[in-house]
């Protein structure tokens, strides 16, 4: 039996120990929030790393999410404005949660209760919307709506 592939625009990160996808449309602020993100938790001395930037390969294998960046890309992130960059990156990762940007005024303001991304493998994501551009820091959103599962 061949495992489903799918090549989605998103953004693959790794913080401490727990894989995320970064969904949203171009412009949404996907790269700069994983260049937060993983800069930040560095800085607070845990583990950090990109996977994948602007393109995602996605595969489902024994039940779980895998993520790695085409070849053409890899190393490779977009800072919008002023081009684009090389950073270290893992070769792949296992993904535990998606991530939806999200600009202020927020609507709705409270996001659907248990929110999936849908990503035709045959499994899905769960779902959190996270503050952009705000006095919360993304890290911080993070840990408070994932004290136990994030692995930092």
């Amino acid at each position: 039996m061949s495992a489903l592939h799918r090549n989605i625009h998103g953004t693959a990160i790794v913080l401490g120990t727990t894989g995320f996808l970064i969904t949203g449309p171009s412009g949404s602020g996907k790269s700069a929030l994983a260049l937060a993100c993983i800069s930040e938790v560095k800085r607070r001395g845990r583990f950090a790393a990109l996977v994948a930037d602007d393109r995602v390969e996605l595969t489902l294998a024994n039940g779980r999410i895998v993520a790695r960046c085409p070849p053409t890309i890899r190393g490779l992130i977009e800072i919008r404005g002023s081009g684009i960059a090389e950073v270290e990156t893992l070769p792949a990762c296992i993904l535990d949660w998606a991530i939806m940007p999200v600009r202020a005024p927020f609507d709705p303001r409270l996001p659907p209760e248990q929110e999936e991304l849908k990503l035709e493998l045959g499994r899905n994501l769960p779902m959190l919307r996270l503050p952009v551009e705000s006095l919360l820091s993304p890290v911080d959103a993070l840990m408070a709506l994932l004290p136990e599962k994030l692995g930092l």
